[in-house]
C-alpha cells in the first residue's frame, strides 16, 4: 500500500490481500489523505482480496472528503462489494487509470502497522 500526493490530488494504491491486518496503515493513509485536502483516487486494480473492514474504512474516508472519491479500475470483487454495500452511490468509478498530472509525485508510506 502506498500513497502518492501531487499537487492536486493524492491517490492511495491497494494491491493484493487487503484486509484487517492493514488498518493500522490504511488508517495512517486515510488521515494523510484528508489532511491533505485534495480529491482522493483509490486505485483498486491489483486487490485481489479485501475484507469489509478496509470497506468500512473506504467509506469513512469518501464521508471525510470535501470532493467524491474516485475507484480507479475496480475489479469485479471490489465493484460486488461496492455495490453491496451501496459505496458504490457515493463513490465515482473510473474504467482508465488517469495519469497522474505532470507536477512532481511525493510518494508516502504510512508507517507499519
Amino acid at each position: 500500500m502506498s500513497v502518492l500526493q501531487t499537487a492536486t490530488r493524492t491517490r492511495l494504491v491497494l494491491g493484493g490481500d487487503v484486509d484487517i491486518s492493514l488498518n493500522g496503515t490504511l488508517n495512517d493513509a486515510v488521515e494523510l489523505a484528508v489532511q491533505a485536502g485534495r480529491p482522493v483516487d483509490v486505485d483498486t486494480a491489483g486487490v485481489t482480496f479485501i475484507d469489509s473492514a478496509v470497506v468500512a474504512m473506504l467509506a469513512r474516508l469518501a464521508y471525510r472528503l470535501p470532493h467524491r472519491l474516485r475507484m480507479l479500475q475496480p475489479p469485479d470483487l471490489v465493484r460486488f462489494l461496492l455495490d453491496v454495500t451501496q459505496l458504490g452511490e457515493i463513490v465515482d468509478i473510473v474504467e482508465e487509470d488517469p495519469t497522474l498530472p505532470d507536477d512532481p509525485v511525493t510518494p508516502h508510506r504510512p508507517p507499519a502497522a
